[in-house]
Protein backbone atom coordinates (compact mmCIF):
# COMPACT_ATOMS: atom_id res chain seq x y z
CA UNK A 1 0.00 0.00 0.00
CA UNK A 2 1.24 3.49 -0.84
CA UNK A 3 2.39 5.74 1.97
CA UNK A 4 -0.62 8.04 1.91
CA UNK A 5 -2.95 5.04 1.90
CA UNK A 6 -1.31 3.69 5.04
CA UNK A 7 -1.56 7.04 6.80
CA UNK A 8 -5.23 7.32 5.92
CA UNK A 9 -6.13 3.70 6.72
CA UNK A 10 -4.53 3.65 10.15
CA UNK A 11 -5.45 7.25 10.82
CA UNK A 12 -9.10 6.28 10.47
CA UNK A 13 -8.49 3.81 13.31
CA UNK A 14 -6.84 6.51 15.44
CA UNK A 15 -3.22 5.57 14.72
CA UNK A 16 -0.61 8.30 14.37
CA UNK A 17 2.69 8.28 12.47
CA UNK A 18 4.98 10.40 14.65
CA UNK A 19 7.81 9.77 12.19
CA UNK A 20 6.97 10.43 8.52
CA UNK A 21 5.73 7.19 6.99
CA UNK A 22 8.44 6.94 4.31
CA UNK A 23 11.16 7.48 6.92
CA UNK A 24 9.63 4.80 9.16
CA UNK A 25 9.45 2.42 6.18
CA UNK A 26 13.19 2.93 5.64
CA UNK A 27 13.89 2.23 9.31
CA UNK A 28 11.80 -0.92 9.22
CA UNK A 29 13.69 -2.11 6.16
CA UNK A 30 16.65 -2.78 8.46
CA UNK A 31 14.56 -4.79 10.94
CA UNK A 32 15.80 -8.26 11.89
CA UNK A 33 14.23 -8.52 15.34
CA UNK A 34 11.14 -7.47 17.28
CA UNK A 35 10.77 -7.13 21.05
CA UNK A 36 7.57 -6.55 22.98
CA UNK A 37 6.86 -5.32 26.46
CA UNK A 38 4.15 -7.45 28.09
CA UNK A 39 1.98 -5.59 30.62
CA UNK A 40 0.11 -2.75 28.99
CA UNK A 41 0.98 -4.05 25.51
CA UNK A 42 -0.61 -7.50 25.21
CA UNK A 43 -3.11 -6.63 27.93
CA UNK A 44 -4.34 -3.77 30.10
CA UNK A 45 -1.74 -4.51 32.77
CA UNK A 46 -4.38 -5.20 35.40
CA UNK A 47 -3.34 -7.74 38.05
CA UNK A 48 -4.46 -9.14 41.37
CA UNK A 49 -3.12 -11.39 44.09
CA UNK A 50 -4.04 -14.54 42.17
CA UNK A 51 -4.51 -13.12 38.65
CA UNK A 52 -1.97 -12.63 35.92
CA UNK A 53 -2.24 -10.46 32.85
CA UNK A 54 -2.85 -12.49 29.71
CA UNK A 55 -3.08 -12.13 25.93
CA UNK A 56 -5.58 -12.33 23.07
CA UNK A 57 -5.75 -14.55 20.02
CA UNK A 58 -6.04 -11.61 17.57
CA UNK A 59 -2.74 -10.27 18.89
CA UNK A 60 -1.23 -13.74 18.64
CA UNK A 61 -2.26 -13.99 14.99
CA UNK A 62 -0.71 -10.59 14.40
CA UNK A 63 2.67 -11.60 15.81
CA UNK A 64 2.62 -14.83 13.80
CA UNK A 65 1.89 -12.99 10.55
CA UNK A 66 4.60 -10.41 11.31
CA UNK A 67 7.16 -13.13 11.95
CA UNK A 68 6.14 -14.86 8.74
CA UNK A 69 6.44 -11.62 6.79
CA UNK A 70 9.92 -11.00 8.18
CA UNK A 71 10.88 -14.65 7.53
CA UNK A 72 9.93 -14.21 3.88
CA UNK A 73 11.99 -11.03 3.71
CA UNK A 74 15.05 -12.21 5.65
CA UNK A 75 15.17 -15.86 4.62
CA UNK A 76 15.27 -16.83 8.29
CA UNK A 77 13.22 -16.37 11.44
CA UNK A 78 13.55 -12.94 13.01
CA UNK A 79 14.64 -12.78 16.62
CA UNK A 80 11.46 -12.23 18.66
CA UNK A 81 11.20 -11.72 22.41
CA UNK A 82 9.10 -10.48 25.27
CA UNK A 83 10.89 -8.18 27.72
CA UNK A 84 9.02 -7.66 30.99
CA UNK A 85 9.91 -5.86 34.16
CA UNK A 86 7.75 -8.31 36.10
CA UNK A 87 7.72 -12.07 36.54
CA UNK A 88 4.67 -13.34 34.71
CA UNK A 89 3.91 -16.98 33.99
CA UNK A 90 1.43 -15.98 31.27
CA UNK A 91 4.17 -14.21 29.32
CA UNK A 92 6.36 -17.29 29.55
CA UNK A 93 3.51 -19.58 28.51
CA UNK A 94 2.70 -17.34 25.53
CA UNK A 95 6.32 -17.17 24.41
CA UNK A 96 6.64 -20.95 24.58
CA UNK A 97 3.34 -21.57 22.83
CA UNK A 98 4.31 -19.24 19.99
CA UNK A 99 7.93 -20.44 19.96
CA UNK A 100 9.40 -16.98 20.39
CA UNK A 101 13.17 -16.82 20.56
CA UNK A 102 13.29 -15.66 24.17
CA UNK A 103 11.43 -14.17 27.10
CA UNK A 104 13.12 -11.90 29.62
CA UNK A 105 11.29 -11.44 32.94
CA UNK A 106 12.09 -9.38 36.02
CA UNK A 107 14.22 -6.98 33.98
CA UNK A 108 15.02 -3.72 35.76
CA UNK A 109 16.97 -2.14 32.90
CA UNK A 110 15.57 -2.91 29.46
CA UNK A 111 18.43 -1.10 27.70
CA UNK A 112 20.70 -3.75 29.21
CA UNK A 113 18.48 -6.43 27.67
CA UNK A 114 18.88 -4.86 24.22
CA UNK A 115 22.65 -4.94 24.71
CA UNK A 116 22.42 -8.60 25.73
CA UNK A 117 20.34 -9.47 22.67
CA UNK A 118 22.77 -7.70 20.35
CA UNK A 119 25.77 -9.47 21.85
CA UNK A 120 24.12 -12.89 21.78
CA UNK A 121 22.58 -12.68 18.30
CA UNK A 122 24.92 -10.47 16.26
CA UNK A 123 22.43 -7.63 15.99
CA UNK A 124 22.65 -3.86 16.11
CA UNK A 125 20.09 -1.90 18.18
CA UNK A 126 18.74 -0.13 15.10
CA UNK A 127 17.83 -3.55 13.64
CA UNK A 128 15.44 -4.18 16.54
CA UNK A 129 11.85 -2.93 16.48
CA UNK A 130 10.24 -2.47 19.88
CA UNK A 131 6.63 -2.24 21.05
CA UNK A 132 6.12 -0.48 24.39
CA UNK A 133 3.72 1.50 26.54
CA UNK A 134 5.31 3.07 29.63
CA UNK A 135 8.16 4.86 31.36
CA UNK A 136 10.30 1.81 32.15
CA UNK A 137 10.36 0.98 28.43
CA UNK A 138 11.94 4.27 27.34
CA UNK A 139 15.57 3.17 27.88
CA UNK A 140 15.11 0.43 25.26
CA UNK A 141 13.03 2.67 22.99
CA UNK A 142 15.87 5.20 23.07
CA UNK A 143 18.27 2.77 21.38
CA UNK A 144 16.03 0.59 19.18
CA UNK A 145 15.23 1.17 15.52
CA UNK A 146 11.48 1.38 14.75
CA UNK A 147 9.52 2.18 17.96
CA UNK A 148 5.79 1.59 18.35
CA UNK A 149 3.92 2.96 21.36
CA UNK A 150 0.65 1.49 22.58
CA UNK A 151 -1.80 4.31 23.23
CA UNK A 152 -3.08 4.96 26.76
CA UNK A 153 -5.34 8.00 27.00
CA UNK A 154 -4.86 8.18 30.79
CA UNK A 155 -1.20 9.21 30.35
CA UNK A 156 -1.17 12.39 28.23
CA UNK A 157 2.01 13.79 29.76
CA UNK A 158 3.88 10.55 29.20
CA UNK A 159 2.56 10.42 25.64
CA UNK A 160 3.80 13.93 24.99
CA UNK A 161 7.21 13.16 26.47
CA UNK A 162 7.62 9.93 24.51
CA UNK A 163 6.50 11.35 21.19
CA UNK A 164 8.20 14.74 21.38
CA UNK A 165 11.31 13.26 22.98
CA UNK A 166 12.10 11.04 20.01
CA UNK A 167 11.24 7.72 21.65
CA UNK A 168 8.40 6.79 19.30
CA UNK A 169 7.69 6.45 15.57
CA UNK A 170 4.06 5.29 15.60
CA UNK A 171 1.27 5.43 18.19
CA UNK A 172 -1.50 2.84 18.00
CA UNK A 173 -5.10 3.92 17.72
CA UNK A 174 -6.11 0.95 19.86
CA UNK A 175 -5.37 0.96 23.57
CA UNK A 176 -3.74 -1.96 25.32
CA UNK A 177 -6.92 -3.92 25.98
CA UNK A 178 -8.20 -3.53 22.39
CA UNK A 179 -5.75 -5.52 20.22
CA UNK A 180 -3.04 -2.88 19.88
CA UNK A 181 -0.43 -5.53 19.12
CA UNK A 182 -2.49 -6.70 16.14
CA UNK A 183 -2.70 -3.14 14.85
CA UNK A 184 1.03 -2.57 15.18
CA UNK A 185 1.86 -5.85 13.45
CA UNK A 186 -0.40 -4.86 10.56
CA UNK A 187 1.28 -1.45 10.39
CA UNK A 188 4.67 -3.14 10.08
CA UNK A 189 3.47 -5.57 7.42
CA UNK A 190 1.88 -2.68 5.55
CA UNK A 191 5.11 -0.71 5.65
CA UNK A 192 7.01 -3.75 4.39
CA UNK A 193 4.52 -4.05 1.53
CA UNK A 194 3.89 -7.71 2.24
CA UNK A 195 0.57 -7.85 4.11
CA UNK A 196 -1.58 -9.26 1.28
CA UNK A 197 0.98 -11.87 0.21
CA UNK A 198 1.49 -13.01 3.79
CA UNK A 199 -2.21 -13.36 4.54
CA UNK A 200 -3.05 -15.08 1.26
CA UNK A 201 -0.22 -17.55 1.83
CA UNK A 202 -1.52 -18.25 5.34
CA UNK A 203 -5.06 -18.75 4.03
CA UNK A 204 -3.82 -21.27 1.47
CA UNK A 205 -1.34 -22.83 3.89
CA UNK A 206 0.92 -23.16 0.87
CA UNK A 207 4.39 -24.70 0.84
CA UNK A 208 6.07 -21.44 1.79
CA UNK A 209 3.90 -20.95 4.86
CA UNK A 210 4.25 -24.58 5.90
CA UNK A 211 8.04 -24.30 5.64
CA UNK A 212 7.96 -21.20 7.86
CA UNK A 213 5.64 -22.87 10.35
CA UNK A 214 7.83 -25.98 10.67
CA UNK A 215 10.82 -23.73 11.29
CA UNK A 216 8.89 -21.70 13.85
CA UNK A 217 7.72 -24.80 15.70
CA UNK A 218 11.30 -26.04 16.02
CA UNK A 219 12.30 -23.03 18.15
CA UNK A 220 12.83 -23.77 21.83
CA UNK A 221 12.17 -20.55 23.72
CA UNK A 222 14.97 -19.39 26.01
CA UNK A 223 14.02 -17.98 29.39
CA UNK A 224 16.13 -15.27 31.03
CA UNK A 225 16.01 -13.60 34.41
CA UNK A 226 18.14 -11.18 36.37
CA UNK A 227 20.57 -11.94 39.17
CA UNK A 228 22.06 -8.79 40.60
CA UNK A 229 23.25 -6.83 37.59
CA UNK A 230 23.62 -9.93 35.42
CA UNK A 231 21.15 -11.41 32.94
CA UNK A 232 21.10 -15.18 33.37
CA UNK A 233 19.50 -18.19 31.69
CA UNK A 234 16.69 -19.61 33.83
CA UNK A 235 15.98 -22.71 31.78
CA UNK A 236 19.38 -24.46 31.90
Amino acid sequence: MASQGLVEKFGEAGGCFVTPVDELRDKLGECRAVVFDWDGVFNSGTKGLSAQSGFSEPDSMGTNMLRYGLWRRLGQLPFTAIISGADNDSAIAYARREHLTAVYTGMRDKRQVIEHICNEHDLEPEQIACVFDDINDLPMAAVCGPRFRVRRSASPLFADLADRGGYCDYVSGAESNAYAVREICEVMLGLLGTYTNVVESRIARDDRYESYFRTRQSVVTRLYGQQGAAIIRRDD
